[in-house]
């Protein structure tokens, strides 16, 4: 599959005022240090199953036969004909575990993890926004580097650890774009955006914060944040910040309902930022300049105008990659669900041939 280039102006607008989204939805865990040994065997605060060969994601995948490869003509599935979308691009949004602005990682593998990853898929053709999100313990082949940059090959691990190989930049981005990609059946990905954790309470309180319903109790003194489940409140900087990013790492799937927590967040933080962009037409702007010094990105973005709002949106296009959490010998391992899976992709990417 070629790539793709940059469908228009306007989408780059629209992606400009995500990167607001994008921060608000970070979520991390106890930031644990990104560590491994000097042969990359043992990975002390995630998953690494087994060696993967590159070029064998389909495989690992667990896909029969009747799965084809995505390319430029027609694949079949079930007994029909698709084509791949043509009016879509998709970018990578990622929150990665760290309260800093941005800088260089020490070694080749404290880039930090990417516990927030989000696919934005924008169609030019019906103005419409769809978003999926990722289970950071997603199973899946990663990149695999010592301390000095070597590479030690593909192996199956957690999703949210390939950032962590990396300078904690554009390297460590790249490689993610590289391991979704192949997850997602070499799905082109246009370009990235990753935000440190940092931003999530300057960029939430810029749109005057978003209501939600509690989903879980959250408690933090520290921060003066004391949510209680089934009550609605608006989200102030400290609130949004622990909301998206704290969870119980005693509890099983604490990462699954995290991610619930963030799904519903970014829905309500759309429909408000919908609204209060009508009223200030700077709002962009001042969401982007809260990020900036937590932002990684390889898109060129433009000025704002009034119309970046102008695709759509609704609670129904957030999907969720399909699967199941398993408890590993150590940590939390979710693995797809690869016939929901691909049935998901066809649903977003492709649509039916022409008969």
């Amino acid at each position: 599959m070629k790539q793709k280039k940059p469908f228009s102006q306007k989408l780059n607008n629209i992606l400009f005022f995500l990167l607001g989204i994008l921060a608000v939805v970070i979520a991390g865990v106890i930031f644990i240090n990104f560590q491994t040994n000097a042969t990359g065997s043992e990975q002390k605060d995630y998953v690494v199953k087994d060696d993967t060969q590159a070029g064998e994601t389909k495989k690992s995948n667990g896909l029969s036969s009747s799965v084809e490869k995505w390319q430029e003509g027609t694949i079949t599935y079930n007994e029909k004909k698709y084509v791949y979308n043509t009016s879509i691009e998709t970018y990578l949004l990622m929150g990665i575990d760290n309260d800093e602005p941005v800088s260089t990682a020490k070694d080749s593998v404290s880039g930090g993890q990417s516990d927030a990853i989000f696919l934005l898929v924008a169609n030019k053709e019906t103005q419409q926004m769809s978003i999926i999100s990722i289970n950071r313990n997603t199973m899946t082949p990663i990149e695999i580097y010592d301390e000095n940059g070597k590479d030690l090959g593909e192996m199956t691990a957690q999703l949210c650890g390939q950032h962590g190989f990396g300078d904690g930049k554009k390297l460590s981005c790249s490689r993610t774009v590289n391991a979704v990609s192949k997850m997602f059946y070499n799905l082109p990905i246009s370009g990235y955006m990753s935000i440190n954790m940092g931003a999530i309470g300057d960029i939430n309180d810029a749109i005057g914060g978003v209501e939600v319903n509690v989903l879980q109790d959250i408690n933090v003194p520290a921060k003066d944040v004391a949510l209680k489940k089934g009550q609605t409140k608006t989200l102030n900087g400290n609130e949004a910040y622990c909301y998206l990013r704290n969870r119980d790492i005693t509890q099983f799937e604490s990462a699954t309902d995290r991610l619930r927590r963030q799904e519903q967040y970014l829905n309500g933080f759309i429909s408000k930022a919908q609204s209060q962009n009508q009223a200030n037409s700077a709002l962009a702007m001042d969401i982007y300049n809260s990020a900036a010094d937590y932002l990684v990105t390889d898109i060129d973005f433009t000025e704002l105008v009034s119309t970046l709002m102008g695709y759509g949106y609704s609670d129904d296009r957030m999907y969720t990659v399909p699967g199941e959490t398993v408890k590993g010998d150590k940590y939390e391992e979710f693995n797809i669900d690869n016939q929901a899976f691909y049935d998901m992709v066809i649903q977003i990417f492709y649509k039916e041939a022409d008969k």
